[in-house]
């Protein structure tokens, strides 16, 4: 799954206004006859604009796509019409279906006013339908309809051992020392605060018993006390992030982890010379026990155990925070970590992955466990149902704060929805609803509101 900065992301993504969902556990949120979604809070109305991408040569302007509600919100059984704005006589191709699913393909031309109407139906259930256009001298567009989300209901199991399959693995966490190793990484450090690469034990994949777990801690300069923040990266074969949210800057002890076994620093240009799987989120997956995230999550947790540990720590706010991969290990940390006191997870990966076995998306790594005449077809796909974020969800007790787009490719609303659905605990929902997979500094600007504010900082 590709991940782009901020700073480039802002010059790719064309987004809309926020709409707010604010919950106190139990609510759900409220659905009304014109939006299927009815925000429980306001908020403030951001100007939508359409950057242009950046890369080699002159930039195409996307195809206008939009739906006929101003929130793309409907109930099921409610008719959508999609909007298509491009040069009168230009031929369109476009296809119109539940997300992510096949879907015939269509061809119209736009008329003379520029905007070309498609009847887009309906959906009889809960669930998102997506619009995808595109045209000689135009950049791919899109649009998403959701169909009543707040009734998504995830497909996948919760297997009966959960919790002690994961007691479990904190219990094997906890008899191995920690035994930190810290590496000044004065190229990275700052007047505010210094940065080190942290080289911290865990539990290892059987038969290793042991593993290392790696990451760039920030600590703020000055006696402190401050907050502290555990940050898991989006996926692929790469190192942790970077402070380049400027967490440190407002006064957080930051840990970025990697979820590799490998040193951090100096980080392999190639990330072919890091000899790790492309393959990684498959990595032994016809077992809970070898699989290769087990030990991903209990080093999120040792990741809590060394920030707890720091004498700069307030010792009252630890916050999990990350998008897609990092948004899913989030949400994992949270439920595993009584310490956790608040988690901000961004359009979250591993969401509901049977959902492929029910004609629905799954989130990355969208597993569809399409090979029949695989022997181990059946213990992978309940190997998931151990890691799957649904089943986390349930178990958060803290508040939180998410946010994703309607028009997300990887990480589907559909596997979104079914995750934050499920939580009970107090819950705040912004949704973008023109944004795909990625970062945007309003989606930032919002989550650092929030964060600041459960830590009780301006």
């Amino acid at each position: 799954m590709q991940r782009t900065t901020p700073m480039i992301l802002a010059a790719m993504l064309l987004f809309a206004c926020p709409q707010i969902f604010a919950q106190t556990a139990p609510a759900v949120p409220a659905a009304s006859a014109t939006s299927a979604v009815a925000p429980a809070a306001s908020g403030t109305t951001a100007t939508s604009r359409a950057p242009r991408r950046g890369g080699r040569g002159p930039a195409q302007t996307p195809i206008g796509v939009t739906a006929d509600h101003a929130d793309w919100n409907y109930v099921p059984g409610e008719t959508v019409k999609f909007s298509v704005t491009a040069k009168a006589g230009t031929t369109t191709n476009y296809s119109i279906g539940p997300e992510m699913m096949p879907a015939e393909s269509k061809s119209a031309i736009v008329p003379e006013n520029g905007t070309l109407v498609l009847d887009g139906g309906t959906m009889n259930a809960p669930g998102f339908l997506r619009c995808i256009v595109t045209a000689p001298g135009y950049a791919r567009g899109l649009a998403t309809a959701a169909f009543s989300p707040e009734k998504i209901s995830p497909t996948q199991t919760e297997p009966k051992d959960f919790d002690a399959f994961w007691a479990k693995a904190k219990t094997e966490l906890a008899a191995v020392p920690m035994d930190p190793k810290l590496t000044p990484l004065p190229q990275l450090s700052t007047d505010k605060a210094d940065a080190f690469e942290i080289d911290l034990q865990n539990i290892g994949t059987p038969p290793e018993k042991t593993s290392r777990f790696y990451g760039l801690l920030y600590v703020p300069k000055g006696d402190g006390p401050f907050p502290a923040m555990m940050s898991p990266p989006g996926a692929g074969v790469r190192g942790p992030d970077k402070d380049i949210w400027n967490w440190t800057d407002r006064g957080f002890i930051v840990l970025y982890v990697s979820i590799f076994d490998q040193p951090v620093a100096p980080l392999p240009v190639d990330p072919s010379a890091a000899k790790i799987s492309g393959n990684y989120p498959n990595d032994g997956l016809d077992s809970p026990d070898h699989y290769f995230f087990r030990r991903v999550l209990m080093g999120c947790v040792r990741a809590d155990d060394y920030l707890v540990s720091l004498p700069k720590w307030d010792h009252k706010n630890l916050i999990a925070y990350g998008g897609s991969q990092g948004g899913y290990l989030s949400i994992t940390t949270t439920a595993l970590d009584p310490r956790v006191t608040a988690t901000c997870p961004s359009y979250p990966a591993y969401g509901d992955e049977t959902g492929y076995l029910h004609n629905r998306p799954a989130g990355w790594p969208a597993m569809k466990f399409a090979d029949l005449s695989d022997p181990q077809r059946d213990a992978k796909i309940a190997t998931t149902a151990y890691f799957d974020a649904v089943n986390f969800a349930r178990r958060i007790k803290v508040p939180g704060h998410y946010a994703w787009g309607y028009n997300d490719e990887t990480c589907p609303p559909d596997s979104t929805f079914s995750i934050y659905n499920v939580i009970t605990a107090a819950k705040v929902l912004k949704i973008y609803k023109e944004l795909g997979h990625g970062r945007i500094p309003a989606v930032t600007d919002d989550e650092h509101d929030w964060v600041m504010a459960q830590v009780g900082k301006k």
